[in-house]
């Protein structure tokens, strides 16, 4: 049997037969369903309002576990593996930030959530801000958490290594290699960093009107403290919260992170 509806699809075969039919509320297993013929990996349970997790660059749906096994008594909660993370399958052409929106709101659709709070990490979080911004309809509340999509500030030594790397794939000799993560990622891949990491989203930060709870690390170097003051000046309806830790804030400063997360989610 197969589903279709539009954009995504469900099959039963050997490969799929472990999708489920219904949304077991009590049921933590990793599903599946299909944007183009690609596998897209989720988790979804618990009932209640619905609060939809989003993962950093290189992370799985299993990022948030602990938030969402703690929030699952009184909200359903959902979490995606993105396109090329996970057990989900790479995209089939370069992505940037708008195809990751649209499939998460395709995974929306899918399970017939019409609005949710969506909470996101680093890269999650410029999706998250994103769907927020054009598709406002579809958000609740909105939880930027290290998240990316400010433009950083460079070093004049950054834009050295990248002329010096231009030169050399003029020159015919591949450039610089970038880091190990970076060679370790498809040519596909490649292609998505480059588009993702180079979205600034400043420009429409002016477009998100949802209440936002921004929480950041005081240590954290990938997205340092800056891109948080930015945030929460220029997203209206935002309060910030500083954790202790680094980028990943939510785990080095965990308890605080869960309490107010939950405070302001029942608000």
């Amino acid at each position: 049997m197969t589903e279709t509806d539009d954009f995504y699809t469900r099959q039963d075969d050997k490969e799929t037969r472990n999708i489920p039919t219904t949304n077991d509320a009590c049921d933590k297993s990793k599903r599946y369903f299909f944007i183009d013929g690609r596998r897209i990996a989720y988790k979804s349970f618990g009932r209640g309002e619905d609060v939809v997790f989003m993962h950093g660059w290189g992370a799985n749906c299993d990022a948030f576990a602990r938030e969402m096994n703690l929030l699952s008594a009184i909200f359903r909660v959902t979490s995606i593996d993105f396109a090329g993370f996970g057990d989900s399958d790479e995209p089939s052409v370069a992505y940037d930030v708008e195809d990751y929106a649209k499939e998460t709101l395709c995974l929306l659709d899918y399970l017939g959530i019409k609005k949710a709070t969506l909470v996101g990490h680093s890269f999650g979080g410029r999706v998250a801000i994103y769907i927020s911004a054009f598709h406002k309809q579809r958000v609740e509340k909105l939880v930027l958490v290290d998240s990316a999509g400010v433009k950083p500030r460079r070093k004049p030594s950054y834009y050295v290594k990248v002329a010096v790397h231009k030169i050399l794939k003029k020159l015919g000799k591949g450039g610089l290699k970038g880091s190990t993560d970076y060679r370790s990622l498809s040519e596909n891949m490649k292609k998505t960093f480059v588009k993702v990491v180079n979205c600034d989203e400043r420009p429409i930060l002016k477009y998100i009107d949802c209440e936002t709870a921004i929480f950041w690390g005081d240590k954290d170097n990938q997205t340092p403290l800056y891109m948080y003051e930015h945030l929460k000046t220029h997203i209206k309806n935002s309060q910030g919260f500083v954790l202790h830790g680094g980028h990943f804030s939510y785990l080095e400063d965990a308890y605080a992170f869960d309490a107010i997360l939950k405070a302001f989610l029942k608000e």
